[in-house]
């Protein structure tokens, strides 16, 4: 699918079709997206008819702007290369770029891949240069052709795309040569090639991660993969712009029946509660507001969001483990909302940035949480307990009644149609093996295994 040797009809000479796939928008609108070496963009065919594709972004090196990592170690995005964009009329059958059919949606979901947290992480301020030369240690191309070979009807990623933002070290051979920085090159590097597989397997949600946040690599977020049309100021490209850019509207991908998925632009949510004054707490109010109108729209509705509203992590501090609630800016700003911090039609809540896959339901009225972020970066390897201590809570008044977890271990999650809301979860390794089974009904969850070891 990716840097295709030959010249495809449609395509002026010299142009090459480096990526193809479908983002899902509000409303389950269906954007055929490409990425095209060359200055104009292909024709696209949807049922026999033929139209040119626009250009969303043209290509071009963007000015250096200020970065989560020291000057010296930031450099100009570069974009060679072409994002071009078409709306897919709802109820095509086919649609064709280049000679390659795009995979479209027909009728319900009934089978969704899950994924979170794929790049290869390379940070210099935390001394992380994982090894992205070494398929064992970066495996989400193995994820990638694993997920897709489960023929899934909808892809979703809960965030964090892109993580090779600083130069590996010459000395370190596991990522030797690789790839850094914000641009394309890094973009194709963590997320078009190996993902390749599941571009064309299925149409994508996409959930924006804090990698994706405009002091990183938020100008290729909105250049390649947000839902939304590309408009000046909401790009990442001027620093002065950050607030606005750092946050979008949530919006409804109805899944077909009583389901839909929601998705939820929070990434830019730090660790500690929100103080009143802090412009977030608005954005964020208003985010729970607009949940609370799309979900009274449906019988059950996954909540997609990067960051674990109520998921738990772990340190080790001087050899203690402490365990860590879940994400206490977004419990913040909803608190003052609904003390149970979600509409009553929020059921699940899908998430990722920790690096593990955890699985948190409760006898108090709070949605089932899935953690799905261990599909390629760099695992978390502080050991949580496989019986939480009793008085273990993600947040005030969350009362944990199953938990599930797999600390330190690759792999992708599946959710499968059961029944009227209920869905069938498995978790997958790298061999394309179970390693766990769970079941959701409605707001409530339960796994056969307390822990994968």
């Amino acid at each position: 699918m990716l840097l295709l040797g030959a010249l495809s009809a449609g395509l002026p000479a010299q142009a090459e079709v480096l990526a193809r796939y479908v983002v899902m928008g509000p409303g389950g609108a269906a954007s055929a997206r490409v990425i095209a070496s060359g200055a104009t963009c292909p024709t696209i065919v949807v049922d026999g008819r033929r139209r040119a594709m626009q250009v969303r972004a043209k290509a071009e090196t963007l000015a250096q702007r200020p970065t989560s990592s020291k000057p010296e170690l930031s450099k100009p995005s570069a974009f060679p290369v072409t994002t071009c964009e078409a709306a897919i009329p709802q109820g095509a059958v086919r649609a064709v770029v280049a000679g390659r059919a795009l995979p479209l949606r027909h009728g319900r979901v009934d089978r969704i891949v899950v994924v979170g947290d794929t790049g290869c992480r390379l940070k210099a301020s935390d001394s992380a240069y994982q090894r992205c030369n070494d398929p064992k240690a970066y495996p989400f191309a193995t994820v990638a052709a694993r997920a897709a070979a489960w023929k899934p009807d909808l892809i979703v990623h809960v965030g964090d795309y892109e993580y090779r933002e600083n130069p590996c070290p010459e000395a370190t051979d596991g990522c030797r040569g690789s790839p850094w920085g914000y641009g394309w090159d890094a973009w194709n590097a963590d997320f078009f090639t190996p993902g390749a597989p599941l571009l064309a397997a299925a149409p994508l949600v996409l959930v924006r991660g804090n990698h994706e946040n405009c002091a990183r690599a938020g100008q290729g977020w909105f250049r390649m993969l947000d839902a939304s049309p590309l408009t000046a100021g909401h790009d990442c490209n001027d620093a002065a712009n950050d607030l606005v850019g750092d946050y979008s509207a949530p919006y409804a991908v109805p899944l077909g029946g009583r389901e839909q998925i929601v998705v939820m632009d929070l990434a830019i949510a730090g660790n500690k509660p929100l103080k009143p004054g802090d412009p977030r707490r608005a954005q964020f109010r208003s985010a729970y507001e607009d949940l609370k109108a799309l979900s009274a729209k449906s019988g059950m509705t996954f909540m997609a969001t990067h960051k674990p509203t109520l998921g738990f992590t772990a340190e080790d501090v001087g050899g203690k483990l402490t365990l860590l609630p879940g994400n206490q800016a977004m419990q913040s700003a909803f608190a003052a909302a609904d003390p149970s911090l979600f509409p009553p039609g929020v059921d699940v809540l899908l998430s990722g940035h920790v690096h593990l896959w955890q699985q948190v339901s409760f006898a108090s009225a709070h949605p089932t949480q899935f953690i799905a972020g261990f599909s390629g970066t760099q695992e978390d390897v502080v050991p949580i307990p496989e019986t939480l201590p009793a008085d273990a809570t993600p947040a005030p008044g969350a009362l944990v009644d199953h938990f599930s977890s797999w600390v330190d271990g690759f792999g992708y999650m599946t959710l499968e149609r059961a029944g009227r809301d209920r869905w069938d979860v498995k978790v997958w390794n790298l061999e394309g093996v179970v390693a766990n089974h769970c079941r959701i009904a409605g707001r409530r969850s339960v796994c056969d295994r307390p822990q994968v070891h």
